[in-house]
């Protein structure tokens, strides 16, 4: 099966990234296809920026560049990003450290920090009991990401990967 990436596909990522009202800020939504490549003897990954079809199993590398417009710092500012439909979480690309990176695992309903947890009722001993599991990245299902402080005219990359199914 092959998976055709649409415009549509980045149009509505970036809808969601704007949902979050009127800002200072600039957002550029990217999708680049993640290939492993040999360059001098040496397995290395190639990102191949807006693929026109992709195939189930490959990675993608979804990314958006958040840019303050202002001439002054402005803070606590969120951005979030749903899992595309069709595609399974794998990982974030890594951030600074004053980015806080949280999960949802109800599609946007709920954030926190990973891991997940999520409460599950068992039969143990012919009772009902609940239970506290961990949520596995796979069922994540938005990710959102608190940056504290964005200096003035300065941007910052956030993204994360996914699996095509």
């Amino acid at each position: 099966m092959k998976l055709s990436v649409h415009p549509l596909l980045l149009t509505t990522l970036l809808g969601a990234a704007l949902a979050q009202g009127a800002s200072p800020l600039k957002l550029v939504l990217s999708q680049a296809l993640v290939q492993a490549v040999t360059e001098n003897g040496k397995s290395v990954e190639k990102l191949v920026t807006e693929p026109k079809a992709v195939l189930p199993g490959a990675v993608l590398e979804q990314a958006v560049a958040a840019t303050n417009t202002l001439d002054k710092a402005i803070g606590n500012v969120i951005v979030n990003l749903p899992v595309p439909a069709g595609t399974t979480y794998l990982t974030t690309v890594a951030v600074s450290s004053e980015v806080k990176t949280l999960f949802s695992a109800d599609k946007g309903k709920t954030f926190a920090a990973a891991p997940l947890t999520k409460t599950i009722t068992v039969t143990e001993n012919g009772k009902a009991v609940q239970k506290e599991v961990e949520v596995k990245p796979a069922e994540y299902t938005n990710v959102r990401w608190v940056i504290a402080q964005l200096p003035a005219q300065n941007t910052v990359k956030l993204g994360f990967r996914v699996k095509v199914n």
